[in-house]
């Protein structure tokens, strides 16, 4: 099944060109089934871009989906044409009596602020905060991640000593988790980012369960135990050429930036990028989308304030009906 998107979104040309399936709203409507609802709160600045990124990777589905694209109001994006907001994007306050099986934070480069310095962080904690009673999995990426793990668990981020930049191996802890359902031993995940987490914060949390590392990047997908919050610190989504990009941008800048590690062939910057994270990617979303979104949450959305997450005893995939009363 499809992703349903609008027709003018410029994601969905590069879509079709890729064969991956999107449905326009005519057709959607002649399927009888629910689709899932999922809410992309994105804060990158490069707003087409990472559209098209998260659409690709959570369209890959043999489900039907219905995406929402969420903007902060406090918050007045540069780097994309007002017009693209105004057509494309909702405020929180337009759909804060809605309930959604899925939200999707992403990152933005805010790293060298505290929280509080943010401009949208009070706006961004309320949305947080809804979130718990009206999302049934929340999703953040990179800065998203960080941001969420210090509202929800005071977890505050560390400096790094050098950027962490490049495409670094990364391995499965925790053998149980239906995240990496069906993952080779080892994967590989883009980051680009100044700061880290400190093991032992998140380890101090008995909420959290740290699910995937690397001896380079650190801690990489924590959640907790029913997938109602989940944390990731790297860039999955990327594209082959989006390191490149940043890369490039840095270098003609005369600024400090090293090659992406493990990104160019013999690190050579004047060849093509290789790509070695396509496949844990789609694998990653694939199985968010399927055993944590549809497989658990509620047939009737308005259900998931009475949803609680699942404890340590209870056996993961606890039935909820997918049928109307």
């Amino acid at each position: 099944m499809p992703i349903k998107i609008p027709e003018q979104l410029p994601a969905t040309q590069t879509l079709i060109d890729e064969n991956i399936f999107v449905m326009t709203e005519k057709r959607a409507l002649t399927q009888d089934i629910r689709p899932l609802h999922i809410l992309l709160l994105n804060l990158m600045p490069t707003k087409i871009e990472t559209e098209t990124q998260i659409v690709r990777l959570i369209g890959n589905t043999p489900l039907q989906i219905e995406l929402d694209l969420l903007k902060m109001d406090t918050h007045t994006s540069t780097h994309v044409s007002q017009e693209h907001m105004a057509h494309f994007y909702t405020t929180f306050d337009s759909i804060k009596d809605q309930y959604y099986d899925g939200l999707i934070i992403t990152g933005a480069p805010l790293e060298h602020l505290s929280y509080e310095e943010v401009e949208y962080w009070p706006e961004l904690c309320q949305i947080m905060d809804w979130s718990l009673t009206h999302v049934y999995s929340t999703l953040h990426i990179c800065w998203g991640a960080f941001a969420g793990l210090y509202y929800h668990y005071g977890i505050d981020k560390k400096p790094l000593p050098a950027k962490l930049f490049g495409v670094f191996k990364h391995h499965v802890e925790r053998k149980s988790s239906i995240l990496f359902r069906g993952f080779d031993d080892t994967f590989m995940v883009p980051h680009s980012r100044h700061i880290t987490l400190d093991r032992k914060d998140v380890e101090a949390v008995d909420q959290l369960k740290i699910l995937a590392s690397s001896p380079q990047a650190g801690l990489y997908a924590m959640s907790t135990e029913g997938g109602r919050q989940i944390f990731i610190t790297g860039h999955s989504e990327y594209d082959q050429r989006t390191l490149e990009k940043e890369y490039l941008r840095d270098k003609n800048a005369g600024l400090p930036i090293a090659v992406p590690e493990n990104y160019y062939p013999n690190d050579d910057d004047t060849k093509a990028p290789e790509v070695s994270w396509r496949s844990s990617a789609n694998l990653f979303f694939a199985n968010w989308i399927n055993y944590i979104v549809y497989q658990t949450t509620p047939y009737i959305l308005e259900d998931i304030e009475v949803v609680r997450e699942f404890s340590d005893k209870e056996p993961y995939g606890r039935a909820h009906t997918r049928k109307k009363d």
